[in-house]
């Protein structure tokens, strides 16, 4: 039992001693695959999404470092026909190449050293050589059992180090993994997870014999990036919290799988929300905050006045072909929006290519960043957002009715303007960071019917309430009128503060947006 040769089941062992959603259905993919030519794979999520998890899940099932059946029993793979066979019946390597690089920037050099010096512990009377195939080749003749890989951060190397130390890690992987003489003989399967896809060198991967899944196109490993639907349903019935509010907040992520389109939630945000009985943002903690600002920055394109229509609520066609998979070969909106897609920031749908932002949480993410943000056209943006929210406060109508005219018109208004879901956009648009001190909720269901917009405060929050209400080619006290006959402002009642109803118009012959300001105590 070593730590990166057959190591012990204790990793696994203590996730299983908490709250555990039962992801061990992902086993028997991976047992499906073992000794075919499908066993390399290689399966990339965003940060927060489990990937340890399922590092330390697998490795806990297939090495002879110690007996896991206990770990095991309870959960669905132990139904499953592969279960007994596999258990416990591999020499397994697992390395997380994080911990990798904190011992050197040599990556290959150390995992070598590594490995070369378990090696003699593990099989004192294999001889090895300096050639690190050939040692394992001897340690799987002389045990009779192949090796399963399990690499954590798989692409930590090609993230953080230079060129130089990346390709010569991305040659020391193919050793591995195609190599005619050793791969057939030495690996059962192999199984590496990271952040990004594959390099890819022009138009070609840098390691063409894996399998790939990844955010953009999942594959039957959808339903194993993130909690389903159903998961969270029983997550939150467990501890007595709203369902509707987790899905606002952390839905969003809709997966194609072989068969059916899968909703896929944040494990490591709706856990959180779980423990602390809170619905938040749970990004902040996970240091990614700064990597968004530094895109977001980057003006390719237009970039920032898509990031604008992407918080109000628009999706956005993206060609995701031409990225190279590697976060320093960003070159356009396009390569920007599919890294954003890959670290979980976007949701992407597989069917339109197009990229939206998915839930509540990332949206003030989003929000957050855009305020962050240095470039001139942004902190425009900004300060006009934040005028238009005091000016709808105080009840300035004509201060308001304008706000929205120089959003509809400026290179962010939508490109067409004929219903009332386009006014829908340009108002969302134009309160872009109502989000930093409000929810903001559309189609609410209260009284009557369902409320266009609702901005409600964060808790703690001494603001008013808003509810903002729609109209096409109509006067602007019909949209008022509508909000009392219908009694919106009914969903508020457990709010206790201040409601300001807002309706806003839009004449298609005069080209004007008017609107009514009406507050109720």
């Amino acid at each position: 039992m070593g730590t990166y040769i057959n190591p012990d089941n204790w990793g696994f062992r203590r996730i299983r001693k908490s709250e555990y959603v039962d992801k061990s259905g992902l086993i028997g993919l991976v047992n499906s695959v073992i000794d075919t030519s499908d066993n390399l794979i290689c399966v990339s999520r965003p940060r927060r999404f489990g990937k340890s998890y399922a590092a330390q899940m697998l490795a806990a099932y297939y090495s002879l470092g110690s007996s896991s059946h206990s770990l095991f029993s309870d959960l669905a793979i132990a139904s499953e026909s592969s279960y007994s066979t596999h258990l416990n019946a591999y020499n397994v390597i697992r390395l997380d190449m994080t911990d990798i690089l904190q011992q050197g920037e040599d990556v290959v050099a150390v995992t070598t050293e590594l490995l070369q010096a378990e090696l003699h512990e593990e099989f004192p009377d294999v001889r090895t050589t300096e050639v690190l195939t050939l040692s394992l080749l001897a340690a799987v003749r002389a045990s009779g059992r192949k090796f399963v890989f399990i690499i954590d951060e798989w692409d930590a190397p090609v993230r953080e180090c230079g060129e130089t130390v990346s390709r010569r890690y991305i040659e020391f992987l193919r050793s591995l993994f195609k190599n005619a003489s050793f791969t057939a003989e030495a690996v059962a399967v192999a199984y590496i997870t990271g952040i990004l896809p594959i390099k890819r060198y022009n138009t070609q991967s840098a390691m063409s014999e894996f399998n790939e899944f990844t955010m953009l196109a999942p594959g039957e490993y959808a339903p194993y990036v993130g909690f389903t639907e159903v998961e969270v349903r029983s997550l939150c019935k467990a501890h007595d919290m709203d369902f509707d509010e987790a899905r606002r907040w952390y839905d969003g992520y809709e997966l194609d799988g072989l068969d059916r389109r899968w909703r896929i939630y944040s494990p490591f945000s709706v856990m959180r929300a779980m423990a602390r009985r809170r619905f938040a943002s749970y990004w902040t903690s996970t240091a990614a905050y700064d990597s968004l600002l530094g895109y977001i920055e980057r003006d390719f394109d237009g970039l920032q006045n898509s990031v604008a229509r992407l918080v109000a609520g628009e999706s956005l066609p993206v060609d995701s072909s031409l990225f190279q998979n590697d976060m320093r070969e960003v070159h356009s909106s396009d390569d920007v929006l599919t890294v954003l897609a890959h670290l979980g920031y976007l949701a992407f749908d597989e069917e339109s290519q197009a990229v939206r932002i998915p839930n509540e949480e990332v949206r003030q993410e989003f929000a957050r960043a855009l305020r962050a943000g240095k470039r001139p056209q942004i902190e425009q943006m900004v300060a006009a957002a934040d005028q238009l929210l005091k000016d709808t406060i105080e009840g300035n109508e004509q201060a308001v009715a304008a706000a929205i005219q120089r959003a509809h018109d400026s290179r962010l208004g939508p490109d067409w303007y004929n219903d009332e879901q386009a006014l829908r956009f340009t108002v969302k648009l134009a309160y872009l960071t109502a989000i930093d001190s409000y929810a903001e909720i559309e189609e609410l269901p209260s009284g009557h019917g369902r409320a266009d917009i609702v901005y409600l405060p964060k808790r703690y929050s001494s603001l008013p309430a808003m509810v903002v209400e729609l109209k096409w080619d109509k006067e602007p006290e019909s949209a008022l009128a509508q909000i009392r006959q219908r009694n919106y402002p009914a969903v508020l009642c457990d709010y206790g503060g201040p409601v300001i109803l807002v309706g806003l118009t839009y004449n298609a012959a005069s080209k004007e947006h008017v609107c009514k300001i009406e507050r109720l105590q």
